[in-house]
């Protein structure tokens, strides 16, 4: 069995990458898919006062953080089934997927490799928008850090932003580990 996992995350990049792979893949019954979206660990505005909390400052910041986490994991559901009905209007079987979450990331990119690794995936697709190259390197993208270190994974790019037409460019890069 192969299996695959795409990153989504709302944008319709992501979204883009979804559609390729149920483009490319809906006659391959062999393949398994994984969508996975990864939660960031809350904002800085949410732990970071600049002064030691007391207990009851403390008590009130995690009720804060957990309505903020609950807030962010009700969005998961309309996300996962929207990249699903995606995936089976191309002709993806439901059976073939399968959806997966990972909560209080520090690092998203770190987090989806190591999904990647651990969960034993073939290929990891992502979306990226169509940043310029100063863009990238000022501003840092999820999608340039798993490149610069994803070594021994297939990893394939499904880029929007340079094509008319909805097109895009798919790069796809496997390097040595």
């Amino acid at each position: 069995m192969n299996r695959m996992l795409i990153a989504i995350d709302g944008s319709d990049c992501a979204k883009g990458a979804v559609e390729y792979v149920g483009r490319q893949f809906a006659a391959n019954r062999d393949l398994r898919i994984s969508l996975l979206h990864v939660l960031p660990y809350p904002p800085a505005p949410f732990w970071d006062d600049g002064h030691i909390l007391s207990e009851a400052e403390k008590t009130l910041r995690n009720q804060v953080i957990e309505k903020w986490l609950a807030n962010q994991r009700a969005k998961l559901e309309p996300l996962f089934k929207e990249a699903a009905e995606i995936l089976i209007s191309q002709g993806i079987k439901p059976e073939q997927i399968e959806k997966k979450s990972i909560s209080d990331s520090t690092d998203i990119a770190e987090s989806i490799l190591e999904e990647t690794r651990d969960g034993g995936y073939q290929t990891l697709v992502l979306g990226r928008c169509g940043l310029s190259a100063s863009k990238r390197f000022l501003m840092g993208s999820v999608t340039t850090k798993i490149i610069n270190h994803g070594a021994g994974i297939a990893i394939a790019i499904h880029e929007r932003g340079y094509y008319p037409r909805g097109g895009g460019r798919v790069t796809i890069t496997a390097a040595k580990t």
